[in-house]
């Protein structure tokens, strides 16, 4: 036979599973096949009567394409998912959307190029609906682009009659509980929106505003306090002098000091510490002090409004701080939290002279119908005509901004409708709840605690078209809200066949109980309500609408999971609503995740240029780089993206795919069935990796139990490319190729890739669903014990392959192997040898441990350093076994095999087989192929 026709003698790779991976092209043809066969539905059978483990999907907006958020906060979900059904739990993933309130109304708004008065509520409700559901059905086909397993066609939708009605239901509970009240209290509106807003409908970014320091002159009230102090004037400093109509109150702090300074030329009185500071910034030097009292001898004082003439009394509050102004704080309780709570303890009025436009009403006297970002400069002026104004300049702070049309909002009293959040110790049993919780990270256990203890009560009131409404009648003799249980039945009734619809098309009698009468003064004519409730209550009450009513889910659930913001969002309404309803909180483990930014750390804009869509990812690259993506990052904090870390993960992605090529590629003639070696007759290099595998095993899972996903990727990643790749399979190449297809020494090399293949490819299916599952089919026989590899079992940890003494030894081994490399690396760079199958090492210790190691498996040391000969020396100079290794490299005798390449002097012994080694002539000769 000539030489080169020994490679047909080879056992050489071969597979179907490609070097180049297509995923943009290849990914749909998985999902297809996911499809046809009902693979989640598989999977969830198979696991029915396994103990249940149910993630709850928290509802994104219905309104657009996914962005990246959607992406990680998904993927996320469906490798814990897809990880726990491995695992045997039962675990189900019925996706939601949110698909009612600003988010839709505001952007459907746009497209009509309307207003909210400029059609019909119902005939908007229809159009929002069919907006709604178009783009879940949008969204619902990118998040299965993305891999993600679900009960896809029975979402939950918050605008489904049912999903309605039980909102409907909890609303009329909680109101019949007492915990629902309709109150005048101040509230953030949004003057753009028309609309109330809650805590977490709520963002903070700069704003400019004029920064004034107005002078209250005092009528009465500081004789004792300040004796022999006439004609001041109490300083106080605000960023909103549009609420100065408004105001009722001046407020000092008790325990603060305070001083009577001349400033200006005039006596004005300011917290003592602030006065140096205050007289800065009028451009004054060092204020003369004419005298000096505590807050608390001020209470009762009386000042005049400074253009209004109103008496405006000294209150206490302990809302007034030392950090800004003067120590003195004007108080208007129609216009803000804590001066309405100041408000309710001095008796003041709750006035807010404001319109739903933001406007000035008629009660603001010569500044109404003047929008307030406007009326500032008049209102300036009039302090100015009226010698009230010190100072006036422009600052840029902090600011609430409505989160949808991102227009500062203001501050407004008005009737609206709350849940009371100390009504039946709500709040305590709320923080209580907290506590028996997982949090992860568990940082977030102080996040949402601090949050609860200072959070205002929740305004569910809206003044919007497309929501539940409100299930509330006026008796229209006396003006009383009337909500009885059969009014509520009534109502739930007409919703769950109708539709919210029904609410608004429908007459407030057809919803009262025949011959119903008003319980406050026995009228019989009755309005509905016209709010809607917040879409905060809409999806917070998702608990019941979805965990509580599915079977197969059931309250409370194991996990939420969703960003960082969620904590004063969708995790603090569903804790209330859910301790309110329920007792107790909805979720035993709730997890976190950080906001996507660019590449430089930077929040994505479309102004930056520097959004990333999922979409031109997934085309460019593929499903499975964006999953490889979100499980390399570490999610607890705000997570980067950019083009070049893609494409550093593309290179991480092709070692882990060229090593399911490999381990595939060598076990096309293999059948564990037939084939497998028990582990007593495995090769000590096999039966050492088998022992890594599990160490391996053991940790992957363990990171997956933490939702650790970065280090299971790390994990995998790190054993593909150091383990295998630069070690293992690198040795394995001459047993594998060379030896007989049959023989024990290449069936024990098989057995151990059939045990890291089977391992490697479960453990990377919920992080690579669809690379997994393409190797998984490539597999001669791992679609013979499951049809899909997401219907796999977990890899069970074989302890019988755990030898720690085994492992010691091997890591004494490769530390050989490098000192070993580096001798060889210089044989290299003095150009003795080519490469290292050209080289025959010595290697010459003491008679010590690493001597009686290295001596006891030198059988298999050239397969090890990949060379043709070792030589072992021990080294009389060291008695004590201590001496250092020495390494000398040296060209191998004989001849290079033309089979195996390696260097022999039994090469040309064979009359037959000239050209190749003895050990190949008996693998060629013992199977007739020559």
């Amino acid at each position: 036979m000539e030489k080169n026709n020994y490679k047909a003698t080879l056992n050489l790779p071969r597979t179907s599973f490609p070097m180049k991976a297509s995923l943009s092209s290849r990914e749909p043809e998985f999902i297809a096949f996911w499809e046809k066969e009902h693979i989640y539905d598989k999977a969830c059978a198979q696991r029915m009567n396994g103990p249940r483990f149910v993630l709850h999907d928290g509802p994104p907006y219905a309104n657009g394409d996914i962005h990246m958020g959607h992406a990680l906060n998904k993927l996320l979900k469906d490798m814990v998912v897809k990880y726990k059904t491995m695992r045997g739990y039962f675990s189900p993933f019925v996706p939601g959307w949110d698909c009612h309130g600003l988010p839709v109304e505001h952007q459907l708004f746009k497209e009509l190029k309307i207003g909210k008065h400029q059609i019909d509520r119902v005939q908007f409700r229809k159009k929002a609906r069919d907006y709604a559901l178009k783009f879940v059905g949008v969204q619902r086909e990118q998040f299965k682009r993305l891999g993600i397993f679900g009960d896809w066609e029975r979402p939950y939708l918050t605008l489904d009659p049912g999903y309605q009605a039980s909102i409907i239901e909890c609303f009329g509970k909680m109101y019949l509980d007492g915990y629902i009240y309709r109150g005048m209290k101040p509230i953030h509106w949004c003057a753009t929106c028309e609309t109330a807003l809650a805590e977490a409908e709520v963002e903070y970014d700069d704003h400019a505003s004029p920064s004034v320091y107005v002078a209250f002159e005092v009528l009465f009230g500081i004789e004792k306090a300040l004796p022999g102090v006439g004609n001041a004037s109490m300083l106080i400093w605000t960023t909103t002098p549009w609420t100065l109509p408004a105001n009722r109150a001046v407020a000092v702090r008790a325990e603060f000091e305070y001083a009577a300074v001349r400033l200006k030329g005039r006596t004005l009185i300011v917290a003592r510490d602030l006065a140096g500071r205050v007289a800065e910034e009028l451009g004054e030097p060092a204020p003369e002090v004419v005298g000096v009292c505590r807050g608390r001898d001020l209470e009762g004082a009386v000042t005049a409004h400074p253009f209004t003439g109103g008496k405006s009394p000294v209150v206490l509050s302990g809302h007034v701080t030392r950090e800004q102004g003067t120590g003195l704080v004007h108080v208007a309780p129609g216009h803000g939290d804590e001066d309405y709570q100041i408000g309710c303890k001095y008796g003041l009025e709750v006035f807010a002279p404001v319109d739903a436009r933001g406007e000035f009403t008629a009660a603001a006297g010569p500044f109404a119908g003047m929008r307030v970002d406007r009326a500032n400069g008049a209102i300036i002026e009039r302090l100015r005509e009226k010698g009230a104004l010190l100072l006036s300049r422009e600052i840029t702070h902090s600011y609430p901004h409505c989160w949808r049309c991102r227009r500062p909002v203001i501050f407004r009293a008005t009737e609206q409708w709350f849940i009371g959040v100390d009504r039946h110790n709500l709040r305590k049993r709320a923080l209580a709840e907290v506590d028996t919780v997982t949090w992860i990270p568990d940082r977030g256990r102080n996040r949402i605690g601090s949050m609860l203890e200072v959070r205002p009560d929740w305004c569910i009131s809206r003044q919007r078209y497309w929501g539940v409404p409100i299930p509330v009648l006026y008796c229209l003799g006396c003006g009383a809200p009337v909500l009885t249980e059969e009014i509520l039945a009534r109502v739930r009734a007409a919703v769950a066949a109708r539709s919210a619809d029904a609410w608004f098309a429908e007459p407030a009698a057809s919803f009262l109980p025949d011959g119903f009468r008003c319980p406050s003064c026995r009228g019989v004519e009755f309005r509905k309500e016209e709010d809607i409730i917040d879409v905060w209550f809409d999806s917070g009450v998702s608990h019941q609408a979805v965990l509580a009513a599915r079977p197969e889910l059931g309250f409370p659930c194991a996990l939420y999971l969703e960003g960082s913001d969620q904590h004063r969002g969708w995790f603090q309404t569903s804790l209330l609503t859910a301790v309110a309803l329920a007792g107790r909180a909805p979720f035993a483990q709730v997890l976190t995740h950080g906001f996507i930014t660019d590449g430089e750390g930077k929040k994505m804009s479309k102004s930056a240029g520097n959004v990333i869509a999922p979409q031109s990812v997934i085309e460019r690259y593929g499903a499975d780089i964006l999953r490889l993506w979100v499980s390399s990052v570490d999610y607890g904090v705000d997570v980067r993206i950019s083009r070049d870390i893609l494409e550093q993960l593309i290179d991480a992605y092709r070692r882990i795919r060229n090593t399911f090529r490999y381990l595939l590629g060598n076990l096309y003639d293999f059948a564990p069935e037939g084939d497998a070696v028990p582990r007593e007759r495995m090769e000590e290099m096999d039966r050492w990796m088998m022992s890594r595998l599990q160490r391996m095993l053991a940790e992957v899972t363990e990171a997956y139990e933490r939702c650790d996903f970065c280090r299971a990727y790390h994990l995998v990643h790190q054993f593909c490319a150091v383990d295998l790749s630069s070690l293992y399979l690198d040795i394995l190449k001459d047993r594998l190729y060379t030896a007989g297809a049959a023989s024990a020494r290449r069936r024990s090399a098989q057995t151990a890739l059939c045990a890291i293949l089977d391992v490697l490819v479960t453990v990377s299916a919920p992080i690579l669903a669809f690379t997994a599952e393409e190797a998984w089919q490539s597999s001669p026989f791992l679609p013979a014990r499951r049809a899909s590899v997401h219907l796999a079992d977990w890899p069970a940890a074989r302890g019988e392959f755990v030898d720690a003494r085994l492992e010691g030894e091997w890591d004494r081994l490769l530390e050989v192997r490098r000192e070993v490399a580096k001798a060889l690396e210089d044989a290299r760079q003095g150009r003795m040898i080519g490469n290292a199958l050209e080289a025959r090492v010595t290697i010459s210790c003491g008679d010590g441990e690493v001597f009686r190691l290295l001596d006891g498996k030198k059988e298999i040391l050239a397969d090890l350093f990949i060379v043709s000969r070792v030589d072992l020396v021990l080294d009389p100079a060291a008695a004590d076994g201590a001496a250092p290794l020495g390494v000398a490299v040296a060209r191998a005798e004989g001849e290079k095999c033309g089979r195996c390449w390696k260097y022999s002097t039994t090469v040309g012994r064979s009359a037959a087989h000239p050209a190749i080694c003895g050990r190949c002539v008996v693998v060629v000769e013992s199977h007739g192929r020559a």
